[in-house]
């Protein structure tokens, strides 16, 4: 009887730290971790949560609001003349406390000169300006519309509102001779109203992947900003600023390994941190095929990872943070063989909604994430 005993305590055990966590398969053929749950249907994002307490969102040159949690959407038109935008999927949604809400976006429709050169790894005189544009009734009309620049614009990928009640949001711009992007912010002391460029943060690079890009930033308790920006160079960079964001400064690496894509900061209702990200090498390995280096698409080779993405909270501003675990991976089976660009929504305290931001590929991924079932 002790020997079956010892059997069975040992097959429990297997039973219960044996299995990937990874165990649940989404309708596009990720691998989710066991604590999370699937978004069957579910957009692309951003969202934010209206005072009615329906869930807004964009999609192409719609507004869509839902009143389900996502279930079904009533759609309204951004622009009078919706011919002249088409807004690019990399954009970024913010609900103010005052109730307005604010849209950044790139306007595909006046995409231009992009031709790619080799023999001067540049594009002269590429164009995608990045808009503005506000609504003050929750979405049904819009107002307010400009543009901010019109150089070439990567992605907005990120906005936030301070304690201090300014806005501020995440661009780039391209730069030439040689090319290459850089990230700036802009900021509004008037709810979207008008806005105030930041310094350009310009670390060179050679190539139409290089640079420092798709920057994501957050409030820390004392008051200042925090960036973080990727690149190809293994880690997040970071910048800091102390006049909301109007001048970053202390530019520098960071501890925090990365594919080169970018992540996702957020400051949760619980008041930790969280980020979202494509770690440096698969879990468990020590290396990954390496991209570019060949002064077209970057000057340096690069982990170009994305078949998972991790999670991991802080409680002390980013000083320290959990493990990191990981919540979805790509299979054979997947639609996409990539996991990138996150968003991530609090839909309501210490309920996430991770999104990836492309569709287009054959397949985002949309999952629900408790905050405590990955604190550890």
């Amino acid at each position: 009887m002790k020997f079956y005993n010892t059997v069975v305590l040992i097959l429990l055990c297997f039973s219960a730290f044996g299995q990937s966590p990874l165990s649940k398969r989404t309708v596009h053929g990720y691998l989710i971790h066991e604590k999370a749950e699937e978004l069957v249907g579910i957009k692309t994002g951003p969202f934010v949560r209206l005072d009615n307490g329906g869930i807004l969102t964009v999609e192409k040159n719609m507004s869509c609001i839902s009143m389900d949690e996502g279930k079904t959407w009533e759609y309204y038109s951004i622009f009078q003349d919706s011919a002249k935008f088409d807004i690019r999927i990399e954009r970024v949604l913010l609900k103010t406390s005052s109730g307005a809400i604010i849209l950044a976006f790139a306007n595909n429709k006046e995409r231009a000169n992009w031709n790619w050169d080799t023999s001067i790894s540049d594009s002269p005189g590429a164009r995608i300006p990045t808009y503005t544009v506000r609504s003050l009734d929750g979405g049904k009309s819009w107002q307010d519309l400009q543009m901010l620049h019109e150089e070439w614009t990567g992605a907005n990928r990120d906005i936030i509102e301070t304690k201090e009640g300014n806005i501020i949001f995440t661009s780039m711009m391209m730069r030439h001779n040689p090319g290459h992007h850089t990230t700036i912010t802009y900021t509004s002391k008037t709810n979207g109203f008008n806005w105030k460029r930041s310094n350009v943060i310009d670390r060179g690079g050679v190539g139409h992947h290089s640079g420092v890009i798709e920057s994501t930033i957050e409030q820390l308790e004392d008051g200042r900003i925090w960036m973080l920006m990727r690149t190809n160079w293994g880690v997040f960079w970071e910048a800091y600023s102390d006049n909301q964001g109007l001048l970053w400064k202390n530019i520098r690496p960071t501890k925090i390994d990365m594919a080169s894509a970018p992540g996702l900061l957020k400051r949760l209702s619980s008041g930790r941190l969280v980020l979202v990200w494509n770690r440096k090498y698969p879990e468990g390995e020590s290396s990954y095929s390496l991209s570019g280096g060949d002064g077209q698409h970057s000057e340096v080779a690069h982990s170009n990872h994305r078949k998972e993405l991790s999670i991991m909270f802080s409680d002390d501003d980013g000083t320290t943070w959990s493990n990191p675990v990981v919540f979805a991976k790509v299979t054979d089976e997947s639609k996409t063989k990539n996991l990138a660009y996150p968003r991530v929504f609090e839909a309501r305290p210490g309920e996430l909604w991770v999104t990836t931001t492309y569709a287009n590929f054959g397949g985002f991924l949309g999952v629900k994430l408790l905050e405590k079932d990955f604190l550890k």
